[in-house]
């Protein structure tokens, strides 16, 4: 429904402000870089594929050792540009002299390209790099954006790797008649090049197109213990337009004569395969790769090592006390080793990443958790209740379930009212366990069962396996806990660690998006998401960490009982001329301590239309791109918090705008809670206020949070005839989180 004039607020220009509309509008967005690494001491052309990337000319990665250099960029011709190319065609194909023949290939250069464009919008500009790494560049995955106009793209995974690197182009395909067609099954015959060659141990680099299947040939020997690594959906986590949400490549192992030797097309619960192979016979080798189905895009990337190559299959334990140092029996391939010391670098609990290394060669990390809490390793035999394992509490024990069938089960003596929380972690740490976790007293009643419990912050698992049990024990006397494995599988790898403990109220936090690009003078929002554990349901304040002098953070409370909260970030045009880094943190009192979390930066990930996932990034990086609308539009004094009652109406107070006839401006509420609108909008030469209702029969008094206004633009339609141009409504402007509760509304005097 559209409102009076007069409830209309009119502002600057259309051309004034359709570029930082524009720029709000369509955030620079990066798909894939390829290939997406190279080897240290090397230079290499690679290739970033995204949109909206106009005015891309810095590239920042995250670490030290690389200097990129962008040498150009390409996007798709639109309607009118290809037109004139055809008719230019035309116009050169009736000339006859030599002169005109260059142009003539360069015009139909022009052409091909525009056609073959990827039929998915989100990666159909090109930015060309000059990428080089310098010898010392520190080896391991890295994060990469680019800089234009608009502002920041997300970040991409780029490795940095000691081995020899192969980089293989694909030939093109004919473009799809439709883009759906563009990821499609494809039969198997449609396109298989001949294999590249290729020297052990090495990285190849490449990408499936639709229909597409890459080989590579190798020479081994007898007796050698192949390894082959793909990296796929570790480089592009998630695809939102595609089933199952990321490329799914398989690896098949082949003789000369085409004889399948080996095939998988996943490791354990990895969606990436591994492939390991003891040659047999001294002679050449192919290795093929290609997603299951036969589909294929440019943003297929992928990265293989191969070799004989150290690889870490299991650990056990799977963690230790923080600050200890800690024993560590491993299982793999081509290992140096069979047992190593984890050695923490600090007290703190977390995640440390165990490696070895054979003949220079990393193995790959594997992680390994530390906490505070006294541990132990259980001891079989303990499959039932009368050899179980007695504990007492706090405690974690580190146990495997070494054999399909295996149980483990435990003894607690605990007291009447007395809770209990017991939490297996093994899928978070690369475990194949599918946990399952039973209490029961002594009689061997059930009390509470667990088979999966979500964690939000692990962006990478889809299947969350782990389970979890919190419970209060209804008498004293002994109690059983049982765990085993859902599907009744198990062996060495099937390892776990189970907490036992009283509940330890605590929480962490993930700022969504990981790339944040500022207005000056207006705001960019983050949506902070708690992760609260074991019953915490307190506030948690935020706030900046180390940000440069004129960066604000509006909004920053996630209130209790809330799991996320949505803040704004606001700087001075003049703040910084290079993108800068960003860190947010979050404290609360719990049981009477300070306690103070990082808040990890992430990424807000579709998978396959539909599940969203926060895929955690190595660093928040900002920068601050044009300005808004000169000034802080909001008129409440800093730290104001709008007190709303239920059933009734307030006024928020904003700066007077300039009258333009030529284009109106609409407020919305982003995100608000259910029940909390706009009613009204008014503006006068000194003001504009709006008055914001909530519905008591949706809203309860006691709810805060934060409120985000946005102002859109759109030309009047005078004006966009005028123009030649549709009016089309576009963002022009996010004002700085506005703190709010709902109360009750006053009684009315009697």
């Amino acid at each position: 429904m559209s409102l009076p004039r007069s409830h209309w607020v009119l502002a600057l220009s259309a051309l004034a402000l359709a570029p930082s509309a524009r720029a709000q509008q369509n955030v620079p967005h990066a798909g894939y870089v390829f290939p997406a690494g190279g080897r240290q001491g090397t230079s290499f052309r690679a290739e970033v594929g995204g949109q909206f990337l106009d005015g891309a000319a810095r590239v920042l990665v995250s670490g030290g050792g690389i200097q990129v250099k962008v040498l150009a960029h390409e996007k798709p011709l639109n309607g009118m540009q290809l037109a004139a190319l055809r008719e230019k065609l035309q116009e050169l194909r009736k000339k006859a002299d030599p002169a005109s023949l260059k142009e003539l290939f360069e015009v139909r250069e022009k052409l091909t390209k525009a056609v073959r464009r990827p039929a998915n919008p989100a990666i159909s500009e090109t930015v060309t790099l000059q990428v080089t790494l310098a010898p010392g560049a520190a080896a391991g995955p890295r994060e990469l954006r680019l800089a234009a106009t608009g502002g920041l793209t997300n970040p991409l995974m780029f490795c940095v790797g000691r081995l020899p690197e192969i980089i293989r182009v694909p030939a093109r395909p004919e473009p799809p008649a439709r883009p759906a067609q563009a990821i499609a099954a494809i039969p198997v015959q449609a396109r298989i090049e001949p294999p590249a060659d290729v020297t052990l141990p090495a990285v190849v680099n490449g990408r499936i197109l639709p229909g597409g299947v890459d080989r590579y040939k190798f020479y081994a020997h007898k007796g050698q213990k192949l390894v082959f690594v793909a990296s796929a959906r570790d480089l592009i986590p998630y695809l939102p337009d595609a089933v199952p949400g990321w490329f799914q490549a398989t690896l098949t192992l082949y003789d000369l004569k085409r004889h399948e030797l080996a095939y998988t097309d996943d490791y354990r619960f990895h969606p990436d395969p591994v492939l390991y192979y003891e040659v047999e016979a001294d002679g050449p080798y192919v290795l093929e790769i290609k997603d299951a189905v036969y589909r294929g895009r440019e943003d297929f990337v992928y990265r293989i090592a191969l070799g004989e190559l150290p690889f870490i299959t299991s650990v056990f334990p799977l963690g230790g006390k923080a600050g200890a140092r800690t024993e560590v029996a491993l299982e793999g391939w081509n290992l140096p080793v069979s047992h190593m010391t984890a050695v923490p670098g600090d007290d703190l609990p977390g995640i440390l990443r165990l490696s070895v290394s054979r003949d220079g060669h990393p193995s790959n990390l594997v992680p390994f958790a530390l906490d505070v809490l006294p541990d132990l390793i259980e001891q079989e035999p303990n499959d039932q209740p009368e050899k179980a394992c007695k504990v007492t509490l706090p405690v974690i024990v580190n146990g495997r379930i070494d054999r399909p069938g295996d149980r483990d089960v435990f003894r607690i003596d605990g007291h009447s009212g007395e809770q209990v929380v017991a939490e297996v972690v093994a899928r978070r740490l690369e475990s194949p366990l599918d946990s399952v976790l039973e209490l029961t007293d002594a009689a061997g009643h059930r009390l509470a069962f667990n088979d999966d419990h979500e964690d939000k912050g692990s962006g990478l698992v889809t299947h969350h396996a782990d389970s979890l049990i919190r419970a209060t024990l209804p008498a004293d006397g002994a109690y059983f806990l049982h765990l085993t494995d859902a599907q009744q599988k198990g062996g060495p790898e099937y390892a776990y660690r189970l907490r036992l403990s009283a509940p330890r109220p605590d929480f962490a936090l993930r700022a969504v998006p990981s790339s944040v690009t500022i207005r000056g003078n207006a705001a960019a929002p983050v949506t902070v998401y708690a992760l609260r554990a074991d019953g915490f349901t307190g506030p948690i304040r935020l706030s900046l960490k180390d940000a440069p002098a004129g960066v604000n953070l509006g909004g920053g409370v996630v209130p209790a009982n809330q799991d996320q909260v949505k803040v704004t970030l606001t700087a001075r045009p003049t703040v910084a001329e290079e993108p800068f880094a960003l860190s947010l943190e979050g404290s609360a009192t719990i049981e009477g301590a300070e306690i103070t979390r990082p808040a990890v930066p992430a990424d807000d990930m579709m998978q396959a239309f539909a599940s969203h996932h926060l895929v955690p990034a190595q660093e928040m990086r900002a920068t601050v791109a044009g300005r808004g609308f000169g000034k802080n539009m909001l008129r409440l004094a800093a730290g104001t918090r709008l007190k709303i009652p239920a059933g009734g109406t307030v006024m928020i107070p904003v700066a007077p705008l300039p009258n333009r006839a030529n284009v109106k401006y609409q407020f919305e509420l982003s995100e608000a809670p259910e029940g909390i609108s706009i009613q009204t909008v008014a503006m006068t030469d000194q003001k504009t206020e709006i008055l914001l209702a909530c519905d008591a029969a949706k809203v309860k008094p006691g709810l805060s949070g934060n409120l985000i206004l946005q102002l859109y633009a759109q030309r009047t339609q005078e004006a966009a005839k005028k123009k030649a141009q549709g009016a089309r409504r576009m963002p022009a402007a996010t004002l700085p989180a506005i703190r709010f509760e709902v109360v009750a509304a006053a009684k009315p005097a009697e």
